[in-house]
């Protein structure tokens, strides 16, 4: 008689609840394949939304797997696949099937959230403030090396969501479309002062300054973007208009016409957004305009999602916070005198951006393993590349342009945000 250890049995359990979850939850066809067995999961047939079914396999190689998804969710789901536990031929479709499942299960989740906020809000909202920390979880994603970086981004070093014109548009045009629709929510001109919260590698802060003749300071606290981004400024002749610092926004002096920040907002904890908003107020002249572009969850998915660790917060954005437009609306509320002037959505577009970045990503393995980057690695930027495709792709998560202005803002022209004074209409050539 075989006597099975205890790590075997709790797989074994983990394997009948996470089969049992699939048969009451997924609705898309899904086939989980194990050495002896075959489970189908789902029909062919339309949603109840009238979306044509999706169509996925995912093989098991290890029944290991069965306990890390049981006992993590999606962190154990991507660490199981990062790990060989299991494969696909088609990642963002088993994560766009599981995704629709889980949305099955939002309303009891919900109603548990609801029921325990009160309580564990007031207990985590006693966590202090540390710039240090802030500055460890930046350098774990964006001091991971420049080279890495410049593999798979386009020539604009633009690591958010481009705005594809259309679709077959080349990468490198969607990301200047997306900075020249900023500049023009920005209503910016020649001569402005503007402060950029979150340099990246220096594109805005270039494009800004080349293009519309502004003057900007950009700060970032990751090592590796601000030596990229000093460097780059240098070499494009910049180092008058442009200023680039190494320093927490918090830390932040001056007054400012405009104000812009690109994907940022999603490093701060939920904890902190009044901070974050009233610093950004302290920065900006009675009559300065803030622009951001900010990745957003559903606000029905917000409140649980801001203190749920998931793949993204335990592996790729440690400190993570995914706001929603109501939260960032709230908060501005509290602490500032802004309000909202307007209001872009480009979710879709960040799906098609995600998928030319993996197809970047493995242009070139060769590059990855001069990189000293191993098959571990690859597999976990796989997974949070469909990941995040996934969920742009359902729509549970988006990204939007939105623009604040206090009292005496106006707009320069009739036309307001939508006007445009770019430089290099008359002949520059887009920023490299």
């Amino acid at each position: 008689m075989n006597v099975l250890s205890t790590d075997e049995v709790l797989d074994r359990v983990a394997r009948s609840l996470v089969l049992g979850l699939a048969r009451r939850y997924v609705v898309d066809r899904l086939d989980i394949v194990e050495p002896d067995a075959t489970h189908r999961f789902g029909d062919d047939a339309p949603d109840e939304l009238g979306r044509p079914a999706l169509t996925g396999t995912m093989v098991v190689r290890d029944q290991r797997a069965w306990r890390l998804v049981a006992t993590g969710g999606s962190a154990g789901l991507g660490r199981a696949y990062f790990e060989g536990m299991w494969d696909t031929p088609d990642l963002t479709a088993v994560l766009r099937i599981l995704s629709r499942a889980t949305r099955r299960t939002d309303g009891h989740r919900s109603t548990v959230q609801r029921a325990l906020s009160p309580a564990t809000d007031a207990a985590r909202r006693l966590r202090r403030q540390d710039k240090d920390r802030d500055r460890t979880n930046i350098r774990a994603h964006y001091d991971l090396g420049n080279d890495f970086f410049e593999h798979f981004l386009d020539p604009t070093m633009m690591y958010s969501a481009a705005v594809f014109p259309t679709w077959d548009a080349p990468l490198e045009q969607a990301s200047v479309e997306k900075l020249d629709r900023l500049c023009r929510m920005l209503d910016l001109r020649a001569g402005e002062r503007v402060v950029e919260i979150g340099t990246g590698w220096g594109g805005f802060a270039v494009h800004a300054a080349r293009h519309y003749g502004a003057r900007v300071t950009t700060t970032t606290i990751s090592a590796e973007q601000h030596a990229y981004a000093t460097e780059r400024v240098a070499r494009e002749g910049l180092a008058g208009q442009v200023t680039v610092l190494h320093d927490d926004y918090r830390d932040l002096k001056g007054t400012y016409d405009k104000l812009a920040s690109i994907e940022m907002i999603e490093a701060v904890d939920w904890r902190e957004h009044d901070t974050f908003f009233g610093h950004c107020r302290r920065l900006l002249r009675p009559d300065g305009l803030m622009a951001i572009q900010a990745i957003v969850i559903e606000p029905q998915r917000y409140e649980r999602a801001k203190n749920t660790q998931d793949f993204i917060k335990t592996y790729i954005f440690p400190g993570g916070c995914l706001p929603s437009t109501e939260a960032i609306v709230r908060s501005l509320a509290r602490v500032t005198d802004m309000t909202v002037t307007a209001v872009d959505d480009y979710g879709l577009h960040y799906g098609e951006t995600l998928r030319r970045w993996r197809a970047n990503l493995h242009e070139d393995e060769a590059a990855l393993d001069a990189m000293g980057l191993d098959e571990r690695f690859v597999r976990m930027w796989d997974f949070y590349l469909c990941y995040c495709e996934a969920a742009f792709d359902e729509r549970s998560i988006s990204v939007v342009q939105m623009a604040m202005a206090r009292p005496a803002w106006r707009p320069h022209t009739a036309l307001g945000t939508v006007a445009t004074s770019r430089v290099a209409d008359r002949g520059l050539q887009p920023t490299r």
